[in-house]
């Protein structure tokens, strides 16, 4: 099977982004023939196996005069909203990629497409070649964004239920495709998510502390309980209320927490800098931190903390849990379902969110119950046993692949 994947956005960035590279290297071991167009700024170095053909599409250049799309309203990177789009750099992206995606077409000979996101580009594709199977995958994102933003929506609502098949994280997500795209339940198809076990696993000197049973309430009181955060750095994640629920906990001065992660909104940034300044815990930002540094900090951790008020399925959820932490996150739909599903005894805490608006805007005035609620569950995580690790193992980008390599196969 030759399989070109298209995402507007740089494929090695944000979940999505990872998501799509994790995807690439696993079609590889399967010996796929593949190609991908992508999103990128002029210096980005993109991180794929070598016999993968790339088409960059070439942004902040004479062609693409802006930066790079990005799905969420914060990136972290320098990126354009689109909702910010006028018709001439609308005109401009869509000339951009048609280009790109037609040489690659020619040059490559897909026998499948494979878009990420069930925005723009996806229905472009749909539209121009209607001869190739091309599938969707949804992220998340890319449903809140037709929901938040007009642009473009009646087009991309047009042909996106003319995908062969659209892939759901999970069953949720498959439900609000459905009602957003008025699409059949057959044509939809729930295909989860993976994590790259060589990276994200129980180092040897964590062994003994991820021991079925084993509590880090036994700690000693001069050891300081580690908390970590991996993501944007934005309030949308639930940065700065994760920041103030610090407050909330019985010995706060006993905590460090880390925020691991780029910036999103330089403004926003400065801002949750400002309120860790006031935290009565230790709090440490590391920047962007590639995935092997990740692994290290999070089995130098205790509990991972993802209080984030809009999520697809986060894959950094399941690699906590491979690195041996206890996991509190924000009771989003379609989360616990999957995890219960595929992660019998997860031991994740889940906490209700606050009422929003806009999708993804919290109520401010709900936000000092949210964070008492989030120290709650940081508390009882620490009482939590970690999951058998062979019940997270069994959750890999391989058998994710052989899913969709399978499915993509039998429709062609």
């Amino acid at each position: 099977m030759r399989l070109l994947s298209i995402t507007a956005q740089k494929p090695d960035s944000t979940g999505s982004g990872v998501y799509l590279t994790e995807l690439v290297r696993g079609f590889g071991r399967m010996e796929i023939k593949q190609a991908v167009v992508a999103g990128v700024s002029r210096e980005d170095t993109i991180c794929l196996p070598e016999k993968v053909q790339m088409f960059p599409v070439c942004f902040e250049t004479e062609e693409l005069p802006y930066p790079v799309v990005g799905m969420s309203d914060e990136m972290p990177y320098k990126s354009t909203r689109y909702s910010d789009m006028t018709e001439q750099m609308t005109q401009q992206l869509k000339d951009a990629f048609e280009q790109r995606i037609h040489q690659a077409v020619q040059e490559f000979c897909p026998d499948v497409i494979l878009c990420h996101h069930l925005y723009f580009l996806a229905a472009m594709v749909r539209q121009l070649y209607p001869e190739i199977p091309v599938y969707g995958i949804s992220h998340g994102s890319d449903l809140r964004q037709i929901k938040k933003n007009g642009w473009q929506r009646e087009y991309i609502r047009r042909w996106i239920p003319k995908l062969n098949v659209i892939f759901a994280l999970h069953q949720e997500q498959k439900e609000e495709i459905c009602r957003l795209y008025a699409c059949n339940e057959e044509q939809i198809q729930v295909i989860g998510t993976g994590y790259n076990s060589e990276v994200f696993y129980i180092e040897e000197a964590q062994k003994q502390r991820a021991k079925q049973g084993d509590s880090c309430k036994d700690r000693p009181e001069s050891e300081k309980l580690r908390l970590i955060f991996a993501g944007k750095i934005s309030e949308k994640k639930g940065v700065k209320s994760l920041i103030r629920s610090m407050q909330y906990l019985k010995t706060p001065k006993n905590v460090s927490l880390t925020l691991a992660g780029g910036a999103g909104s330089e403004v926003e940034y400065r801002a949750i800098c400002e309120e860790a300044e006031k935290c009565p815990a230790e709090v440490t930002f590391t920047g962007r931190m590639m995935q092997k540094e990740l692994a290290h900090r999070m089995n130098q951790s205790d509990v991972f903390v993802l209080p984030s008020f809009y999520e697809g399925l986060p894959l950094v959820v399941v690699e906590a849990l491979a690195c041996g932490l206890r996991v509190v996150c924000t009771d989003l739909p379609g989360i616990k379902s999957w995890l219960d599903a595929n992660i019998p005894g997860h031991g994740v805490v889940f906490v209700e969110p606050p009422a929003m608006v806009n999708e993804d805007e919290p109520i401010e005035a709900e936000l000092p119950l949210f964070e008492r609620r989030l120290a709650a569950a940081v508390e009882k995580a620490v009482e939590r046993e970690l999951p058998q690790r062979e019940a997270v193992e069994r959750i890999s980008w391989c058998s994710l692949c052989g899913r969709l390599a399978d499915r993509m196969s039998h429709r062609q």
